[in-house]
């Protein structure tokens, strides 16, 4: 009987085992799924009146409206948070002190404070000390701080990975620190670290929402506002329903972004080093014992043979 590397192909028992545990699994699932529903219908979740809100163009010009809010503030932020990462991530790494430590304790501190809290302090903080803020600009700026140090971590993390061969040829072929940085390091450390940026970049889309404490018009905040509406029961359910899978469809187009950048950078010759995947996998052609190749003129046999001779 052959057996796995990972892990011992199950017996009998452990099959059954299995098959017992998956559809238990599979019935408890359903079996929620049936209660919540129950309880959706007991408590008239699904009556026409609940959902009636939906049915009105203005409610959706509204929604679009507010969707548009979100993109705005998560299209500059995440914008604004790459090239922060970037910045940090270059300053974390330089052999300056005075510049390595301050990016350093700069990058660590806006990584250790929310992003919630960074917006009620720019919001509610400043005008007592005489400053006021827009809700948009607070949203923005707290994303780009704690993103843009989260993603800092990130990118010198990818740095830090690669081989020292990497910059040590760099130099080698006369390229200042700078020139290695920019054309052979972050180049193969974006690519290293590609999920980790697009997934942090869904955290930024997400936490968007965070907005609606400091009275920004986004999805979340008119969300609370569709809530409330008595004249269709409260539908509080329904509008998370609704915004919900709203954000639900955003985060699934970004991350097909990023499946097809990656596809992209695996398809592209750069990404294997300057060769394609059919170059990388070449190499001599094998040699089989009778092959002329292994007896050329002038072979060890026959300067042992003249040598005698001689």
């Amino acid at each position: 009987m052959s057996t796995s590397v990972l892990y011992d192909v199950p017996g009998p028992k452990a099959i059954l085992r299995n098959r017992v545990l998956a559809v238990a699994t599979i019935v408890v699932v359903a079996a929620i799924i049936g209660f919540l529903g129950y309880r959706f219908a007991l408590s008239g979740q699904f009556s026409p009146t609940k959902w009636g809100l939906f049915t009105y163009a203005t409610v959706w010009s509204q929604i679009f409206a507010a969707l548009g809010k979100t993109l705005a503030a998560f299209g500059l932020a995440a914008i604004l948070s790459l090239v922060a990462g970037f910045a940090l991530a270059i300053g974390r790494l330089s052999d300056h002190a005075w510049v390595r430590v301050p990016t350093t304790a700069v990058t660590e501190l806006f990584r250790a404070v929310p992003v919630l809290v960074m917006m009620m302090l720019l919001y509610y903080g400043l005008p007592s000390v005489g400053m006021r803020m827009d809700p948009y600009w607070a949203v923005v700026i707290a994303l780009v701080v704690y993103n843009g140090s989260v993603l800092a971590e990130a990118l010198r993390a990818g740095i830090e990975s690669l081989p020292r061969g990497q910059k040590e040829a760099g130099y080698a072929i006369g390229l200042r620190k700078s020139g290695v940085m920019r054309l052979i390091l972050l180049p193969q450390a974006v690519r290293v670290m590609l999920p980790v940026i697009i997934a942090q970049l869904v955290v930024t889309m997400k936490d968007t929402a965070l907005g609606f404490i400091i009275t920004y018009p986004e999805l979340l905040y008119l969300a609370k506002q569709l809530s409330s509406n008595a004249q269709f029961q409260q539908p509080i359910l329904q509008s998370a329903f609704v915004i919900g899978g709203i954000y639900i469809v955003m985060c699934l187009i970004l991350s097909g972004i990023a499946r097809l950048l990656e596809q992209r950078l695996h398809r592209n010759p750069r990404a294997h080093g300057g060769r394609g995947d059919d170059a990388a996998n070449t190499g001599p052609a094998p040699v089989e014992p009778g092959d002329p190749r292994l007896h050329p003129e002038g072979t060890v046999t026959e300067v042992i043979s003249v040598q005698g001779r001689e």
